[in-house]
């Protein structure tokens, strides 16, 4: 019982940075200028060698960042971007493109 008890707990902790605060949307939208030269003014780029990023999941969007920023995703542009974002950048940016709308999805 004390085992499944501490198990718990540690998975919890685990969990909780994945679970943080939100960012802010307004905030996002304010830091996202330089990112608007390649994503496009709200997430939709005009140029199929640039992701677009509009309504994406903000846990994606999140998870991508922090990936360029600690080298596990590769991209020589995406690592400078990133590079001096800290945490709470990365989650505004993640909120502000995830509100945005996205393509449309059709069935």
């Amino acid at each position: 019982m004390i085992r499944t008890s501490l198990l718990a707990a540690s998975l919890l902790a685990a969990a909780v940075p994945a679970f943080a605060a939100a960012g802010s949307a307004d905030a996002g939208r304010e830091k996202s200028t330089p990112c608007k030269a390649c994503h496009g003014e709200a997430g939709v780029s005009a140029s199929p060698d640039f992701p677009k990023i509009a309504g994406q999941h903000p846990d994606y969007i999140l998870v991508a960042l922090r990936h360029y920023k600690a080298g596990k995703r590769k991209n020589p542009i995406m690592a400078g971007q990133v590079a001096n974002l800290s945490e709470a950048d990365m989650r505004d940016l993640a909120a502000w493109y995830s509100s945005q709308s996205g393509l449309a999805v059709k069935y």
